[in-house]
């Protein structure tokens, strides 16, 4: 082995990956040669730098898993995990992967939980998926309870995993969290909330993504939202929320970018007020916020 394996290793991961269509292959080849070798990013950029030797079975399991990303098989499912705010979230096959775009759901939460100054609220997390908002609610918001709703047996699965994870953090911030195995469309008595956040299925039919990470690997009921619009799932969450939440109450829904109009129409004929449709890092359209109106309004 050569003073500069490191490099050398990193450099022709990464060229593979390039050639397999990747969009990332210089993150991912450090990535997953930090999860190998069970260190920092930090640790694989020193060394890089210092021309450290990579260990035989270092090197070898680092192949295997390149291998398995040229297949476009999701860095999360290799790595078995996905960071989410300040969480990693356990994850794999049947479960769809949290999106960065999705933790703005969260920020949107809190701020309004600074205005408001609800105190212990009650949170509702409508297909709940990995947990992903449902746990980032109950670790940041102190005296919180929390109740995710998902059902999928293999995403309940890892949600649950996680929870037993995070139990430790949940609880230092006098929290609860619990998930409910239920579809969204028929609901147990689960009591009044102040807050429902969702990210549900809502992809339309016309815009199926082309991306193999995608495709063939997040659950197709976890992406489609039903209808040629993708609104069917989205329509439903919002009937749900109006129903659960308090006179008052703060609905965060996720979308498409094509549906801030459609899911502004369907709040305000639930009985929501003051739909705000904000954007992504992208500038695109992507979740909605809402208070459910008073009756007399």
């Amino acid at each position: 082995m050569s003073a500069e394996e490191t490099d050398v290793l990193l450099r022709a991961a990464a060229d593979r990956l390039r050639a397999a269509g990747v969009p990332a292959p210089n993150t991912d080849a450090r990535l997953l040669l930090a999860h190998v070798w069970d260190c920092q990013l930090s640790d694989v950029a020193l060394h890089a730098l210092r021309g450290t030797r990579v260990p035989s079975g270092v090197s070898e399991r680092f192949s295997r898993l390149v291998a398995r990303r040229v297949r476009r098989e999701p860095l999360q499912h290799i790595t078995g995990h996905a960071p989410f705010r300040y969480l990693e979230l356990a994850v794999g096959p049947g479960v769809f992967i949290p999106r960065p775009e999705t933790e703005l759901l969260v920020g949107c939460v809190l701020e309004w939980l600074r205005r408001t100054r609800v105190p212990s609220p009650r949170i509702l997390d409508l297909c709940t998926g990995t947990g992903a908002l449902a746990l980032s609610l109950a670790t940041e918001v102190e005296h919180s309870s929390v109740v995710g709703v998902e059902r999928s047996r293999a995403a309940l699965d890892y949600a649950e995993r996680n929870l037993a994870t995070l139990q430790p953090s949940i609880a230092a911030e006098r929290s609860t969290c619990e998930f409910v195995s239920a579809d969204v469309r028929d609901l147990p008595d689960l009591g009044v909330f102040d807050i429902v956040v969702s990210n549900p299925p809502y992809v339309p039919v016309a815009s199926q993504p082309d991306i193999p990470e995608v495709t063939g690997y997040d659950p197709a009921d976890a992406l489609y939202g039903g209808g040629e619009d993708g609104m069917e799932m989205p329509s439903v969450v919002i009937g749900q929320a109006a129903r659960l939440l308090r006179h008052g109450g703060f609905v965060v829904i996720e979308h498409a970018e094509s549906q801030g109009e459609p899911v502004r129409q369907v709040m305000a004929a639930s009985g929501f007020g003051g739909a705000v449709t904000h954007a992504d890092y992208t500038g695109r359209d992507r979740f909605t916020s809402a208070e459910l109106e008073a009756e007399d309004t």
